[in-house]
């Protein structure tokens, strides 16, 4: 078995540990014992910066490596800096990863994103499907930055058999989430807008498109959980999907939201703005033949979330 589920002294960076993917994984690796995790905030490391980063290695020899670290955005970030998006992602992955196969690090795990998928991609979505057709063009720049890392774990694994994996989680949900009232993605921001009717009184809530789209949601302790299986009992050169296998309409979602939160008012849809695409869903069976299955209901998941939100979002608005 591999050490890092026996070992827990062993030096683990977890890089990107304030985002929402890796503090979940700081608050599961610790709930598990592992006492020596490697953390540092942006200002203490800066992971686009070549020299700095190999330092670092050369300093604390990380035995393991979790890469979540990652530049992150919508649909208007990522088409109004295209630039930064593609060439910060590329810095942090290329210096990560070589510093990490240079400092002998025993084990890396490098996570990547569903965008990395073709637009029309067969659903649910098999790990098989990747560069079998076009991008969304809405953020292909992250997407060929995450291929990029994915692809680098690969070549590092066939060229110099370094134990480099990498995992595609589904859409993700829960504490230390984006609550921007803009930029966030559906499911918080659909919290924060029936928080916010809730508290103002307001007779109705808004909600763009027609509520029939398909998407599937993972809570964040589920991908940090599913994230130190697959560094215990997964070395392979194929990505792993990672997904609650569960879709659920926008419309229920909605209206689920509106329980959990306990918004009395009415919810009328806009069917005059887009839908978005009609269904995305990962096909997460390879995880499953593992042995790993998600354990947080959406419910639940709602619920815990909403409570962080209410005790560290709406409270200091």
């Amino acid at each position: 078995m591999d050490p890092i589920s026996v070992d827990k002294s062993a030096p683990i960076f977890v890089a990107g540990h304030r985002g929402l993917v890796g503090s979940a994984l700081v608050t599961k690796l610790q709930s598990l014992g592992y006492t020596n995790l490697l953390l540092r905030t942006h200002s203490e490391l800066d992971l686009t910066i070549q020299s700095d980063v190999d330092a670092f290695f050369a300093a604390h020899k990380p035995l393991y490596v979790i890469l979540s670290a990652a530049k992150v955005g919508g649909i208007h970030a990522n088409n109004t800096y295209p630039g930064d998006f593609i060439t910060i992602n590329i810095q942090i992955q290329t210096n990560v990863i070589t510093s990490a196969f240079k400092h002998n690090t025993k084990k890396l795990l490098f996570l990547g994103s569903s965008c990395i998928y073709p637009k029309f991609a067969p659903q649910p979505i098999p790990e098989n499907s990747l560069l079998t057709g076009p991008l969304e063009p809405t953020n292909e720049w992250y997407a060929i930055a995450k291929i990029s890392g994915l692809k680098m774990c690969q070549a590092y694994r066939i060229q110099h058999s370094f134990d480099a994996i990498s995992a595609m989680p589904t859409n993700l949900y829960g504490p230390n989430d984006n609550f921007h009232p803009e930029n966030s993605h559906v499911l918080p921001a659909l919290l924060r807008r029936f928080h916010e009717a809730k508290v103002n009184n307001l007779e109705k809530v808004v909600v763009w498109g027609s509520g029939k789209p398909l998407r599937e949601f993972l809570h964040v302790a589920d991908l940090a959980d599913a994230l130190v299986f697959l560094m215990e009992k997964y070395s392979g050169l194929e990505h792993v999907n990672v997904g609650s296998g569960k879709e659920v309409s926008i419309k229920e979602l909605t209206e689920l939201v509106k329980e959990v939160v306990g918004y009395e008012g009415e919810i009328v849809w806009d069917s005059s703005k887009p839908d978005g695409t009609p269904r995305k869903l990962m096909d997460s069976s390879k995880l499953e033949g593992l042995g790993w299955e998600p354990k947080i209901s959406l419910k639940d998941g709602l619920m815990d979330t909403y409570r962080w939100y209410l005790e560290n979002v709406s409270s200091k608005q």
